[in-house]
Protein backbone atom coordinates (compact mmCIF):
# COMPACT_ATOMS: atom_id res chain seq x y z
CA UNK A 1 0.00 0.00 0.00
CA UNK A 2 1.43 3.39 -0.71
CA UNK A 3 2.35 5.36 2.15
CA UNK A 4 2.54 9.28 2.77
CA UNK A 5 5.02 10.48 5.20
CA UNK A 6 6.98 13.88 6.11
CA UNK A 7 10.18 15.31 4.84
CA UNK A 8 11.91 16.08 8.24
CA UNK A 9 14.97 18.50 8.77
CA UNK A 10 17.24 18.20 11.58
CA UNK A 11 18.90 21.16 13.03
CA UNK A 12 22.76 22.08 12.81
CA UNK A 13 25.45 22.34 15.22
CA UNK A 14 26.97 24.48 12.29
CA UNK A 15 24.29 26.00 10.51
CA UNK A 16 21.03 27.42 10.50
CA UNK A 17 18.66 25.03 9.24
CA UNK A 18 15.73 26.33 7.58
CA UNK A 19 12.17 24.61 9.06
CA UNK A 20 14.35 22.48 11.41
CA UNK A 21 12.49 20.71 14.22
CA UNK A 22 12.91 21.60 17.67
CA UNK A 23 12.41 18.33 19.32
CA UNK A 24 14.63 14.94 19.53
CA UNK A 25 13.86 13.00 16.45
CA UNK A 26 12.53 9.80 18.66
CA UNK A 27 10.15 12.12 19.71
CA UNK A 28 9.90 13.41 16.58
CA UNK A 29 8.79 9.60 14.77
CA UNK A 30 6.15 9.81 17.55
CA UNK A 31 4.34 13.09 16.73
CA UNK A 32 4.39 11.94 13.02
CA UNK A 33 2.83 8.67 13.62
CA UNK A 34 0.17 10.74 16.27
CA UNK A 35 -0.89 12.42 13.24
CA UNK A 36 -1.30 10.19 11.11
CA UNK A 37 1.44 10.00 9.09
CA UNK A 38 3.16 7.03 7.33
CA UNK A 39 6.89 7.18 7.55
CA UNK A 40 9.60 9.96 8.09
CA UNK A 41 12.72 10.96 5.86
CA UNK A 42 15.04 12.84 7.73
CA UNK A 43 17.91 14.58 7.14
CA UNK A 44 21.18 13.91 7.38
CA UNK A 45 22.69 11.14 9.37
CA UNK A 46 25.72 13.78 10.23
CA UNK A 47 22.68 15.72 11.96
CA UNK A 48 20.76 12.89 13.68
CA UNK A 49 23.66 11.58 14.94
CA UNK A 50 26.88 13.51 14.85
CA UNK A 51 29.54 10.20 15.97
CA UNK A 52 27.20 8.19 14.24
CA UNK A 53 26.42 6.11 17.39
CA UNK A 54 24.89 2.90 15.94
CA UNK A 55 23.24 2.17 19.82
CA UNK A 56 21.12 5.73 19.00
CA UNK A 57 20.35 4.40 15.16
CA UNK A 58 19.45 1.15 16.40
CA UNK A 59 16.72 2.67 18.90
CA UNK A 60 15.48 5.08 15.72
CA UNK A 61 15.44 1.82 13.40
CA UNK A 62 13.36 -0.21 16.19
CA UNK A 63 11.14 3.27 17.84
CA UNK A 64 10.05 3.56 13.81
CA UNK A 65 9.16 0.10 13.42
CA UNK A 66 6.92 0.46 16.34
CA UNK A 67 5.06 2.97 14.99
CA UNK A 68 4.73 0.89 11.66
CA UNK A 69 6.59 4.31 9.99
CA UNK A 70 8.77 3.99 7.26
CA UNK A 71 12.42 5.29 7.95
CA UNK A 72 14.45 6.92 5.11
CA UNK A 73 17.81 8.77 5.98
CA UNK A 74 19.85 11.35 4.05
CA UNK A 75 23.61 11.56 3.83
CA UNK A 76 25.84 14.60 2.88
CA UNK A 77 25.85 16.29 -0.50
CA UNK A 78 28.14 14.56 -3.36
CA UNK A 79 29.61 17.63 -5.75
CA UNK A 80 33.32 18.18 -4.58
CA UNK A 81 33.11 22.01 -5.20
CA UNK A 82 30.56 22.32 -2.01
CA UNK A 83 32.05 19.66 0.41
CA UNK A 84 33.92 22.20 2.25
CA UNK A 85 30.54 23.73 3.39
CA UNK A 86 29.80 20.22 4.96
CA UNK A 87 32.52 19.73 7.56
CA UNK A 88 30.59 17.40 9.70
CA UNK A 89 30.92 14.94 7.35
CA UNK A 90 34.44 15.11 6.76
CA UNK A 91 35.40 15.42 10.44
CA UNK A 92 33.25 11.94 10.32
CA UNK A 93 35.76 10.81 7.88
CA UNK A 94 38.79 11.59 10.55
CA UNK A 95 39.72 14.36 7.80
CA UNK A 96 38.66 12.22 4.56
CA UNK A 97 34.95 13.63 2.95
CA UNK A 98 34.98 10.07 1.53
CA UNK A 99 35.50 8.60 4.35
CA UNK A 100 32.40 10.13 5.89
CA UNK A 101 30.20 9.14 3.20
CA UNK A 102 31.36 6.28 3.59
CA UNK A 103 30.76 5.89 7.27
CA UNK A 104 26.85 6.80 6.88
CA UNK A 105 26.45 4.52 4.22
CA UNK A 106 27.80 1.70 6.39
CA UNK A 107 25.83 2.85 9.17
CA UNK A 108 22.44 2.96 7.24
CA UNK A 109 22.74 -0.16 5.91
CA UNK A 110 23.26 -1.78 9.22
CA UNK A 111 19.92 -0.50 10.58
CA UNK A 112 18.22 -1.71 7.25
CA UNK A 113 17.68 1.55 5.55
CA UNK A 114 19.46 0.96 1.89
CA UNK A 115 17.92 4.22 -0.23
CA UNK A 116 19.39 7.10 1.36
CA UNK A 117 18.90 10.59 0.29
CA UNK A 118 21.50 12.76 -1.46
CA UNK A 119 21.84 16.33 -3.72
CA UNK A 120 24.20 17.93 -5.86
CA UNK A 121 24.43 21.48 -4.13
CA UNK A 122 22.99 24.08 -2.28
CA UNK A 123 20.74 27.11 -2.38
CA UNK A 124 21.40 30.41 -0.82
CA UNK A 125 18.56 32.93 -0.88
CA UNK A 126 20.34 35.93 0.30
CA UNK A 127 22.85 35.83 -2.92
CA UNK A 128 21.43 37.74 -5.78
CA UNK A 129 19.48 35.94 -9.04
CA UNK A 130 21.04 32.86 -10.92
CA UNK A 131 23.62 33.08 -8.06
CA UNK A 132 21.62 31.50 -5.19
CA UNK A 133 22.04 27.98 -6.54
CA UNK A 134 25.59 26.35 -7.11
CA UNK A 135 24.93 26.00 -10.57
CA UNK A 136 26.59 29.81 -11.32
CA UNK A 137 29.29 28.97 -8.84
CA UNK A 138 31.88 31.69 -9.82
CA UNK A 139 34.89 29.65 -9.26
CA UNK A 140 33.84 26.51 -11.48
CA UNK A 141 31.60 26.64 -14.61
CA UNK A 142 28.99 24.02 -13.76
CA UNK A 143 29.61 21.21 -16.37
CA UNK A 144 33.07 21.10 -14.40
CA UNK A 145 31.47 20.20 -11.22
CA UNK A 146 29.35 17.84 -12.87
CA UNK A 147 32.51 15.81 -13.94
CA UNK A 148 33.88 16.26 -11.02
CA UNK A 149 30.85 14.86 -9.01
CA UNK A 150 30.72 11.73 -11.03
CA UNK A 151 34.25 11.02 -10.23
CA UNK A 152 33.50 11.43 -6.33
CA UNK A 153 29.99 8.91 -7.10
CA UNK A 154 32.60 6.68 -8.85
CA UNK A 155 34.85 6.78 -5.58
CA UNK A 156 32.01 6.09 -3.74
CA UNK A 157 30.76 3.03 -5.96
CA UNK A 158 32.62 0.23 -4.06
CA UNK A 159 31.51 0.81 -0.92
CA UNK A 160 27.94 1.76 -2.08
CA UNK A 161 27.53 -1.51 -3.84
CA UNK A 162 29.47 -3.77 -0.73
CA UNK A 163 26.52 -2.82 1.68
CA UNK A 164 23.72 -3.11 -0.89
CA UNK A 165 22.58 1.05 -0.80
CA UNK A 166 21.88 3.01 -3.45
CA UNK A 167 22.51 6.96 -3.62
CA UNK A 168 19.35 8.90 -4.69
CA UNK A 169 19.97 12.11 -6.22
CA UNK A 170 17.41 14.89 -5.80
CA UNK A 171 16.59 16.69 -8.76
CA UNK A 172 17.85 19.85 -6.52
CA UNK A 173 17.68 23.60 -7.37
CA UNK A 174 20.77 23.51 -9.39
CA UNK A 175 20.26 20.32 -11.34
CA UNK A 176 18.51 19.26 -14.53
CA UNK A 177 16.56 16.10 -14.98
CA UNK A 178 18.25 15.54 -17.80
CA UNK A 179 21.91 15.80 -15.84
CA UNK A 180 20.42 13.91 -13.02
CA UNK A 181 19.64 10.79 -15.06
CA UNK A 182 23.15 11.33 -16.71
CA UNK A 183 24.81 11.08 -13.78
CA UNK A 184 22.72 7.90 -13.08
CA UNK A 185 23.32 5.98 -16.05
CA UNK A 186 26.77 6.83 -16.09
CA UNK A 187 27.31 6.01 -12.76
CA UNK A 188 25.28 2.78 -12.51
CA UNK A 189 21.26 2.61 -11.43
CA UNK A 190 22.45 -0.44 -9.03
CA UNK A 191 24.12 2.78 -6.59
CA UNK A 192 22.14 5.69 -7.81
CA UNK A 193 18.99 6.85 -7.70
CA UNK A 194 16.70 9.41 -7.78
CA UNK A 195 14.95 11.59 -5.18
CA UNK A 196 12.28 13.67 -7.29
CA UNK A 197 11.32 16.53 -6.08
CA UNK A 198 8.19 17.72 -7.86
CA UNK A 199 8.66 21.60 -7.52
CA UNK A 200 12.24 22.15 -8.04
CA UNK A 201 11.96 21.39 -11.58
CA UNK A 202 10.16 24.10 -12.23
CA UNK A 203 13.27 26.43 -11.94
CA UNK A 204 15.15 24.87 -15.08
CA UNK A 205 11.92 25.17 -17.04
CA UNK A 206 10.67 21.82 -16.90
CA UNK A 207 7.06 20.50 -16.91
CA UNK A 208 6.66 18.37 -14.23
CA UNK A 209 5.29 15.46 -16.05
CA UNK A 210 7.62 15.15 -18.47
CA UNK A 211 10.48 15.75 -16.17
CA UNK A 212 8.99 12.93 -13.92
CA UNK A 213 8.74 10.67 -17.43
CA UNK A 214 12.60 10.82 -17.46
CA UNK A 215 13.00 10.27 -14.20
CA UNK A 216 10.47 7.46 -13.74
CA UNK A 217 13.06 4.41 -14.27
CA UNK A 218 15.12 5.37 -11.66
CA UNK A 219 13.01 6.95 -8.88
CA UNK A 220 13.27 5.32 -5.07
CA UNK A 221 12.68 8.81 -3.25
CA UNK A 222 10.12 11.35 -3.25
CA UNK A 223 9.60 15.53 -2.78
CA UNK A 224 6.47 16.05 -3.23
CA UNK A 225 4.55 19.70 -3.24
CA UNK A 226 2.97 21.62 -5.57
CA UNK A 227 3.56 25.08 -7.63
CA UNK A 228 2.25 28.27 -7.42
CA UNK A 229 3.08 29.96 -10.67
CA UNK A 230 3.62 34.21 -11.73
CA UNK A 231 4.63 36.15 -14.13
CA UNK A 232 7.77 38.41 -13.56
CA UNK A 233 10.26 40.25 -15.32
CA UNK A 234 12.67 37.72 -15.31
CA UNK A 235 10.07 35.24 -16.54
CA UNK A 236 8.43 33.27 -14.30
CA UNK A 237 8.32 33.40 -10.24
CA UNK A 238 7.82 29.84 -8.38
CA UNK A 239 6.11 29.57 -4.69
CA UNK A 240 5.53 26.36 -2.97
CA UNK A 241 1.99 25.23 -2.13
CA UNK A 242 0.38 22.36 -0.27
CA UNK A 243 -0.02 18.69 -2.59
CA UNK A 244 -3.75 20.23 -4.46
CA UNK A 245 -3.40 23.45 -4.26
CA UNK A 246 -1.33 24.57 -6.92
CA UNK A 247 -1.32 23.40 -10.86
CA UNK A 248 0.40 20.27 -11.11
CA UNK A 249 -2.02 17.37 -12.33
CA UNK A 250 -1.40 15.11 -9.65
CA UNK A 251 -3.48 12.30 -10.99
CA UNK A 252 -1.26 12.02 -14.20
CA UNK A 253 1.67 12.38 -11.43
CA UNK A 254 0.91 9.35 -9.56
CA UNK A 255 0.56 7.60 -12.00
CA UNK A 256 3.84 8.20 -13.51
CA UNK A 257 4.99 7.64 -10.15
CA UNK A 258 2.82 4.24 -9.46
CA UNK A 259 6.38 2.02 -8.44
CA UNK A 260 6.95 4.19 -5.82
CA UNK A 261 5.37 3.18 -2.16
CA UNK A 262 6.47 5.81 0.06
CA UNK A 263 5.46 9.26 -1.10
CA UNK A 264 7.18 12.09 1.11
CA UNK A 265 5.87 15.28 1.42
CA UNK A 266 8.39 17.86 2.08
CA UNK A 267 6.84 21.03 3.49
CA UNK A 268 7.36 24.56 3.27
CA UNK A 269 6.50 27.35 6.01
CA UNK A 270 5.68 31.08 6.04
CA UNK A 271 9.29 32.09 5.34
CA UNK A 272 9.77 30.76 1.88
CA UNK A 273 10.57 33.05 -0.98
CA UNK A 274 10.08 32.45 -4.50
CA UNK A 275 12.60 30.90 -6.95
CA UNK A 276 12.64 32.56 -10.84
CA UNK A 277 12.99 30.74 -14.14
CA UNK A 278 15.02 33.32 -15.59
CA UNK A 279 13.98 33.21 -19.03
CA UNK A 280 14.60 36.70 -19.45
CA UNK A 281 18.69 35.74 -18.89
CA UNK A 282 20.77 34.45 -21.73
CA UNK A 283 23.31 33.52 -19.07
CA UNK A 284 20.55 31.38 -17.43
CA UNK A 285 19.40 29.98 -20.89
CA UNK A 286 23.03 28.93 -21.47
CA UNK A 287 23.59 27.29 -19.05
CA UNK A 288 20.33 25.15 -19.83
CA UNK A 289 21.30 23.54 -23.18
CA UNK A 290 18.12 20.78 -22.85
CA UNK A 291 15.65 23.39 -22.72
CA UNK A 292 12.58 22.33 -24.29
CA UNK A 293 10.16 24.69 -25.82
CA UNK A 294 7.37 22.26 -25.57
CA UNK A 295 7.49 22.14 -21.34
CA UNK A 296 8.23 25.84 -21.61
CA UNK A 297 4.53 26.38 -23.65
CA UNK A 298 3.24 24.08 -21.07
CA UNK A 299 4.75 26.15 -18.61
CA UNK A 300 3.15 29.68 -20.06
CA UNK A 301 -0.07 27.39 -19.92
CA UNK A 302 0.03 26.23 -16.08
CA UNK A 303 1.02 30.31 -14.89
CA UNK A 304 -2.17 30.97 -16.73
CA UNK A 305 -4.01 28.42 -14.97
CA UNK A 306 -2.82 29.59 -11.88
CA UNK A 307 -4.11 33.11 -12.63
CA UNK A 308 -7.67 31.11 -12.88
CA UNK A 309 -7.32 29.81 -9.53
CA UNK A 310 -6.45 33.15 -8.07
CA UNK A 311 -9.87 34.46 -9.74
CA UNK A 312 -11.97 31.95 -8.67
CA UNK A 313 -10.65 32.60 -4.84
CA UNK A 314 -9.90 28.77 -4.82
CA UNK A 315 -5.77 29.64 -4.56
CA UNK A 316 -3.47 32.44 -2.43
CA UNK A 317 -2.67 34.93 -5.05
CA UNK A 318 0.73 36.95 -5.51
CA UNK A 319 0.15 39.14 -2.56
CA UNK A 320 -0.79 36.51 -0.07
CA UNK A 321 3.14 35.76 -0.69
CA UNK A 322 4.41 38.52 -0.85
CA UNK A 323 3.53 38.81 3.45
CA UNK A 324 4.62 35.38 3.52
CA UNK A 325 2.54 31.86 2.86
CA UNK A 326 -0.74 31.75 4.47
CA UNK A 327 0.09 28.73 5.33
CA UNK A 328 1.78 27.00 8.33
CA UNK A 329 4.42 24.10 7.28
CA UNK A 330 2.45 21.49 9.90
CA UNK A 331 -1.15 23.24 7.38
CA UNK A 332 1.17 22.23 4.26
CA UNK A 333 2.20 19.08 5.43
CA UNK A 334 -1.54 17.91 6.73
CA UNK A 335 -3.40 19.47 3.59
CA UNK A 336 -0.70 17.61 1.28
CA UNK A 337 -1.42 14.80 2.77
CA UNK A 338 -5.11 14.71 2.78
CA UNK A 339 -5.00 15.26 -1.19
CA UNK A 340 -2.40 12.65 -1.88
CA UNK A 341 -4.42 10.03 0.06
CA UNK A 342 -7.45 11.62 -1.31
CA UNK A 343 -6.61 10.71 -5.24
CA UNK A 344 -4.66 6.90 -4.19
CA UNK A 345 -7.97 5.76 -2.65
CA UNK A 346 -6.16 5.12 0.52
CA UNK A 347 -7.86 5.75 4.12
CA UNK A 348 -7.57 8.95 5.82
CA UNK A 349 -6.65 7.76 10.13
CA UNK A 350 -9.62 7.53 11.62
CA UNK A 351 -8.06 9.63 14.84
CA UNK A 352 -4.90 11.76 14.39
CA UNK A 353 -3.37 14.45 16.63
CA UNK A 354 -2.48 17.95 14.51
CA UNK A 355 1.10 18.33 14.43
CA UNK A 356 2.10 21.82 15.99
CA UNK A 357 0.39 24.39 14.65
CA UNK A 358 -2.30 22.19 11.98
CA UNK A 359 -5.44 23.56 10.78
CA UNK A 360 -7.76 23.60 8.43
CA UNK A 361 -6.37 26.46 6.85
CA UNK A 362 -7.59 29.23 4.85
CA UNK A 363 -8.39 27.80 1.06
CA UNK A 364 -10.04 24.50 -0.01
Amino acid sequence: MTRIGLDVKLPSALRPVKGAVADPPLEVLGQVAAAGLDGVLLRTMAELSPTLDPGFLRELRERADELGLYLELGAGKVNPYMTAELPEVRELGGGSYLAGMERMIEAAAAIGCLDLWTATGNYKAHLPGVHATDRYRGEAPWPDQLAATERFLRRLAPCLRANGVRLNLETHEEITTFEVVRLVESVGPDVLGVTFDTANVYVHGEDVLAAARRVAPYVRMAHLRDVALFPCPDGVSRYLVPCGVGVIDWPALLEILGGLTNLTVEPAGSGQRDMTMHLALPEWRASHPDLDERELAEIDRQVGAYAGLVAEGAAPGRDAWRDGSPYTRDEFAGRSARHLRDLLGVPQPESATPLSGFAAGQYN
